[in-house]
């Protein structure tokens, strides 16, 4: 049984008309900045998870 169905149901398609529609709303410049911030926070959350600090 799945857990996410809606998940299950997306095809090679459907993502690519998610990240056209990302591309468009951010612009090309605005991609890399977002992904080094979500990369971060992944980071900091692991460490915390840890106990590092």
């Amino acid at each position: 049984m799945l857990q996410h169905p809606i998940l299950a149901a997306l095809g090679t398609p459907e993502i690519l008309v998610i990240l056209v529609v990302v591309l468009l709303l951010f612009g090309g410049k605005k991609i890399p900045e977002l992904m080094k911030g979500l990369g971060q926070g992944v980071k900091e959350f692991k460490d915390s998870q840890k106990g590092n600090e």
